[in-house]
């Protein structure tokens, strides 16, 4: 006599996963962390760039000797930002902005008054592009565990506190913008035109 079949087990009703959450003390870890991710992939991107031109640019001939370490035509020769152009320069002012607005500014932005103007538009200063460029490779750098204990100290005293005199002194780039909160202003100031070298006889 056979033996009666069972049937199938039902299976178990779907649970959806319990939703994650992040401490509000660790968000800040996470853009530290986000911020120096995309910083190195931006910096394997110039290399792996670098490498590709390298790769495709024509040996060298009996006429033409190797130059070793020559800049290629395609390649960055600097991570600095004015040594960006195109989009290289726009993705990295991008990331720039992201830094100054969610960490520069919300922890060191002090007041603004006529002894420390400042310039919702700092992106279209050169000047102080350049400075908060390199005030934030050297915070990437002395941030990274790899700096020890007193990186941040040391970007403290040697980057951001001499930055922020020049940038926000009363005679530096600033100072045609922002000297009221109350009354938002941007100028930029002229440069000195560059001298002409006179022809020699």
């Amino acid at each position: 006599m056979p033996e009666p079949t069972q049937a199938a087990p039902e299976p178990e009703p779907f649970r959806a996963p319990e939703p994650f959450r992040v401490p509000d003390e660790d968000l800040d870890d996470l853009a530290s962390v986000l911020a120096k991710t995309m910083t190195e992939v931006r910096r394997h991107g110039v290399i792996l760039d670098r490498l590709d031109a390298e790769a495709s640019a024509p040996a060298p001939t009996a006429d033409l000797p190797a130059v070793a370490n020559a800049p290629t035509a395609h390649a960055p020769t600097s991570v600095f930002i004015l040594a960006l152009g195109g989009e290289a320069h726009a993705v990295e002012l991008a990331a720039l902005s992201n830094w100054v607005n969610h960490l520069l500014l919300p922890v060191y932005g002090r007041e603004i008054s006529t002894s420390r103007p400042w310039c919702e538009q700092w992106h279209e200063h050169i000047e102080a592009v350049a400075r908060l460029h390199a005030l934030w490779l050297a915070w990437q750098q002395l941030t990274d565990a790899e700096a020890g204990l007193s990186g941040p100290s040391t970007w403290h005293r040697d980057h951001l506190d001499q930055a922020l005199a020049h940038l926000r002194a009363p005679d530096g780039p600033f100072a045609a913008c922002t000297t009221s909160p109350t009354r938002p202003n941007h100028r930029l100031l002229s440069t000195p035109a560059p001298q002409l070298e006179e022809a020699t006889a």
